[in-house]
């Protein structure tokens, strides 16, 4: 099976959120949550081992992480579910965006890239 066909059996899904509570705008600290639910839509068991994103502020600056797993885990996902979890990014900008991808392996060992399309991160009322 071709990666690309073996990334389209994972679906991401993002919510994000505003944490005004740990958020200071006047010292241009914009906290964000986003929780993400990955599914396995494809035939074999697929594991998560590592992640990259590129998180982009309101003024262009692109910062990227890159490790190891996902909050300390690197979960397996048999056919058919999901793993979530939540995490979290600063940003010094009211608006900003996140992409990237999860490096995966499925059960024949096939190693592929899972696409995490861009999502806005952005302060409740900041786009109209």
């Amino acid at each position: 099976m071709e990666s690309s066909k073996l990334g389209e059996n994972v679906q991401i899904d993002v919510k994000t959120n505003y944490l005004s509570e740990q958020s200071d705008p006047d010292s241009k600290r914009f906290v964000f949550s986003y929780h993400i639910t990955i599914t396995n839509h494809g035939a074999q068991s697929v594991q998560l081992l590592s992640r990259r994103w590129l998180i982009t502020d309101g003024n262009e600056h692109v910062q990227e992480v890159a490790g190891e797993g996902v909050v300390g885990e690197q979960p397996l996902i048999e056919p058919g579910a999901s793993y979530s979890y939540t995490s979290g990014t600063v940003l010094a900008t009211h608006v900003g965006s996140m992409q990237g991808h999860y490096h995966m392996r499925s059960d024949d060992g096939h190693e592929f890239d899972a696409p995490i399309v861009p999502f806005t991160l952005a302060q409740p009322n900041a786009l109209h």
